[in-house]
């Protein structure tokens, strides 16, 4: 502990130095009120005795000053008074902590300097607790940002994304798939048949029912497969495959995932029966070059696919009978050796000059067993 002695004569100084430098404290001497101000703010003081008379700037006033100094407020100051009671309400009033008078007495010296010695520890333990709160307040507020960051971060990119590639994008820190670019995807379409029909004749509250079950049952399978989900239009739904990261199958994702669409939709059509409502699905698949990137504007943001590939999987989706899955030729040749199903020959489709040959995909072959 360092205590700065300030007093005016060189042989109380030498004093103080001797009587507390015996028991382990450092001692600074200061031979003015001035010299001690100047010396305060580098000594790296813990306590301050200061004797009362002085010239120049007396210790009441240097006493004040201290108090009036940022940092020094509560340093514990010792004020040397003679034995009048006048002077030690002085010293009181400029802001001492405790005062000795002349001639001192060594044990009561040393017991109040002890005294306010562990004071002083108290008040530095919480003055570091109150700046270790204040940095542990910093960084949780740091934190507490990147985590909101990051909350949105995921919450925009969940509305498009499978979980698994999500995760992959929060990991990079990367969000520069979602810029303009360009790419070859497999696109899906599917809707139920007679949803128009049905919405007409039916409750609100049934209809959203139905929604909510059909929804709930592809959108498990699109992440199953790990497919990029566009958008829901009512019964109607998008998706693509090999964007945002690429994968050297996606048209047997696709067709995959199509059949799986389809099981299950018919699994939910049995319980729709039941209820009196005759629902069916349908599925049209295209592959092609697509360009693709986020839409929208601030506040409402989609990730999407605009290209003819889309156009002619929504066409093929339209020109499918209930439970069919249409896809076209390219889709079909890449998907061979796994998808089953027969052409269904060259079909004229709204928006394209040319037919297009397209398939009727039945099954899948199971890739288990020998």
């Amino acid at each position: 502990m360092t205590i700065l002695a300030v007093d005016d004569l060189p042989q109380n100084l030498r004093l103080l130095d001797a009587v507390l430098g015996a028991r382990g404290y450092r001692v600074l001497t200061a031979a003015s009120g001035e010299e001690a101000i100047r010396m305060l703010p580098t000594s790296g003081a813990d306590l301050v005795l200061l004797d009362v008379v002085m010239p120049g700037i007396d210790g009441y006033e240097v006493c004040r000053r201290i108090r009036a100094t940022p940092g020094f407020e509560f340093l514990p100051v010792v004020m040397i008074t003679a034995s009048g009671e006048q002077e030690k309400l002085r010293a009181i009033e400029a802001g001492a902590d405790d005062f000795v008078t002349k001639p001192f007495n060594q044990g009561e010296l040393l017991a109040r300097v002890a005294s306010l010695a562990r004071v002083k520890r108290y008040q530095d333990t919480i003055e570091r607790q109150r700046a270790e709160l204040a940095q542990w307040n910093l960084d949780l507020e740091a934190r507490v940002e990147a985590q909101v960051a990051e909350l949105q971060q995921v919450n925009r990119l969940r509305r498009f994304l499978s979980p698994q590639l999500v995760d992959l994008v929060i990991d990079s820190g990367d969000e520069g798939f979602l810029r303009s670019h360009r790419r070859e995807i497999v696109v899906v379409f599917c809707d139920l048949r007679g949803f128009t029909s049905f919405a007409e004749a039916s409750e609100p509250e049934e209809v959203m029912g139905v929604l909510a079950e059909y929804h709930a049952a592809l959108g498990e399978l699109i992440y199953r497969f790990e497919g990029t989900l566009e958008r829901f239009t009512g019964d109607g739904l998008m998706v693509f495959f090999n964007d945002p990261l690429p994968c050297d199958d996606a048209a047997e994702r696709a067709v995959s995932m199509a059949v799986a669409m389809r099981d299950r939709v018919i699994e939910l059509a049995a319980e729709w029966s039941r209820r009196g409502n005759d629902l069916g699905f349908g599925i049209g698949i295209a592959q092609g070059f697509a360009t693709l990137g986020r839409i929208g504007f601030e506040g409402r943001f989609d990730y999407a696919a605009i290209g003819s590939v889309t156009n002619l999987a929504a066409r093929l989706c339209a020109a499918a009978g209930s439970w069919q899955i249409l896809v076209a030729q390219r889709v079909f040749s890449a998907a061979e050796g796994l998808a089953v199903g027969r052409s269904v020959g060259e079909l004229e489709l709204r928006g394209f000059s040319r037919p297009i040959r397209a398939f009727d995909v039945t099954g899948m072959i199971s890739r288990t067993g020998g």
